[in-house]
């Protein structure tokens, strides 16, 4: 693992979504044993360890920048672990701290202000720079590297299933006219690319810019396979009575939310060989939200990044 440095400079303010909601369904209690698989710059965090007193709190992140961040913002909370880490990974990092079981989770599946901002992350249409988009930029291919050596028709799919993008055939034959002609190596040739797809959309950005950006940002990130590997292996980690709290902020991310706790709250059956099939395990989970939870109106006014959450919530029985 690269070593972790420490940015320069102040804590960013943050504003973290529904945070009200998350300590409302997360319900935490004193002495329990948390963890923030999604820490970013400790806005939930900081909520949930002035909670505890006297518990723990685990948090973790794969941005590296953001552990060192976080790592300052909880620094005056006592038995807090901030790590470096994929909450894909969530199971080995409980093993290795010698922690059988939590008493809530929290997953917020969104990428934070801080990074958006930051022009040399690559993740942002708005502002030039190079084409990066690796939440954890010590690992892994970057945008770059993968979109020269996608295939047109895959990165359409990738468009489609990801940023829920109508023309994404249009647009992944613009982008790959750009990779083999003029070039692309920034967010500004992307951003070109995609408006050279949608010439009728003049004098703007068309709103597909966002939704591809998006999409290739969860390429590069593999986000939704992370997503689903942390959400079971969080399932696994709750004591009974635990809670599971999930926050996304695309309709891809929710439907893997959706299924894994919809399956979860299921009983798991077995097929014989005849066909008959039988209940083997009872459910693991009560699902608390059977519709998902969204920003009011005044919290989207003061955070317009929080239009699109939605929170859903889960307790192990």
């Amino acid at each position: 693992m690269a070593p972790e440095s420490k940015p320069p400079g102040p804590v960013p303010r943050h504003v973290p979504v529904l945070a009200d909601e998350v300590m409302a369904w997360l319900a935490v209690r004193s002495g329990g044993t948390y963890v923030d698989c999604s820490v970013g710059l400790a806005g939930h965090a900081a909520r949930i360890a002035a909670a505890l007193k006297g518990g723990r709190l685990i948090a973790l992140d794969r941005d590296p920048a953001s552990v060192a961040l976080a790592r300052e913002r909880l620094d005056p909370f006592p038995d807090v672990t901030v790590l470096h880490r994929n909450y894909g990974d969530l199971g080995a990092v409980l093993d290795e701290l010698g922690v059988e079981q939590v008493d809530g989770i929290l997953i917020d599946a969104g990428v934070s202000s801080t990074q958006l901002d930051d022009p040399d992350r690559g993740f942002s249409f708005q502002k030039e720079g190079p084409l990066d988009m690796r939440l954890d930029p010590t690992s892994g291919p970057t945008a770059l590297e993968r979109l020269a050596a996608i295939s047109e028709p895959e990165l359409a799919r990738v468009l489609k299933e990801y940023g829920d993008v109508g023309p994404a055939r249009r647009i992944a034959a613009a982008i790959v006219r750009r990779r083999e002609g003029p070039g692309l190596e920034t967010t500004k040739d992307l951003a070109e690319a995609i408006g050279d797809a949608l010439p009728f959309v003049r004098d703007r950005l068309p709103e597909e810019t966002r939704t591809c950006f998006m999409a290739i940002r969860m390429l590069v990130n593999d986000e939704l396979r992370w997503l689903e590997l942390g959400l079971d292996q969080a399932i696994d980690a709750l004591a009974p009575a635990g809670r599971l709290v999930v926050i996304a902020f695309h309709s891809g991310e929710d439907r893997v939310v959706k299924g894994v706790l919809r399956n979860a709250g299921r009983p798991r059956r077995e097929r014989y060989p005849d066909g008959r099939t039988r209940a083997v395990h009872a459910p693991r989970l009560t699902v608390l939200t059977p519709k998902p939870v969204r920003p009011t109106e005044e919290e989207i006014r003061e955070n317009p990044r929080a239009r699109s959450a939605r929170l859903r919530a889960a307790e192990r029985l």
